[in-house]
């Protein structure tokens, strides 16, 4: 619990995966990718609950004997490409019967390994401070999108860096921010009654690092998360 609400951590974690097949299992270090985000969820001081979503029986297994509960197997039409993170947590909210006042749900995707229970902890603290309906993690860029711009079909670069960028240092450009996946706070019924995952005025960035926002989708991504994790030598 924090404050008066309590929470639940959600971890969706479907068995298919066409870019790096049967990456939730896939052992990262010495553990499976998924057992990275159950254990700081377990940990942490204010998440009652830690619940895995999958289709998939070996990530029910691996979830349950590190110590997540999977209290159901996710329907089909939850488990394809097309199903969106806000359906799968509906889903859940349904299922686990937390469409009351006073919960909160925490999503964590597997894909992001490599986030601290410290931080987990004190984004829940920043949502109970900022009176929040949300709380989203938030990385800053690793360049500056000002640098960035679209290409015609010749390649022409005569438009390509804007007037006002011209002569200045990166460090001289304002900080951009991007949402990095790692953590989802919102409450149960305010995402219900938006009906989707929603970023307005009671929703909140919340800065973690770009060491430990890693997320992965490539077998790229996935070496990079092994040498970060060797090199900290995490548990």
């Amino acid at each position: 619990m924090i404050g008066q609400y309590r929470v639940t951590a959600l971890i969706p974690a479907r068995g298919g995966s066409k870019r790096l097949p049967r990456k939730n299992v896939k052992l990262l270090g010495h553990k499976p990718l998924i057992a990275w985000s159950i254990k700081p969820a377990i940990t942490s001081k204010y998440i009652d609950r830690v619940v895995v979503s999958t289709d998939d029986e070996e990530i029910k297994q691996v979830s349950e004997q590190y110590g997540a509960e999977v209290p159901f197997l996710r329907p089909e039409h939850l488990s394809n490409d097309h199903a969106s993170s806000f359906d799968v947590i509906k889903h859940a909210i349904g299922f686990l019967k937390l469409d009351q006042p006073n919960e909160l749900i925490v999503l964590l995707q597997p894909t992001s390994p490599l986030r601290l229970v410290s931080e987990l902890n004190t984004a829940l603290e920043s949502f109970i401070a900022k009176n929040a309906k949300g709380v989203v993690s938030v990385s800053e860029t690793e360049h500056s999108p000002m640098w960035s711009n679209t290409l015609p079909e010749n390649g022409c670069m005569s438009d390509f860096i804007r007037p006002e960028v011209l002569g200045k240092r990166s460090q001289d450009l304002p900080k951009f921010f991007r949402l990095n996946g790692s953590i989802y706070i919102y409450e149960t019924l305010a995402l219900l009654e938006k009906g989707s995952v929603f970023f307005d005025e009671n929703v909140y960035g919340f800065e973690t690092s770009l060491e430990t926002s890693v997320d992965i989708d490539t077998a790229l991504d996935f070496l990079t998360a092994e040498m970060l994790i060797k090199h900290r030598a995490i548990e």
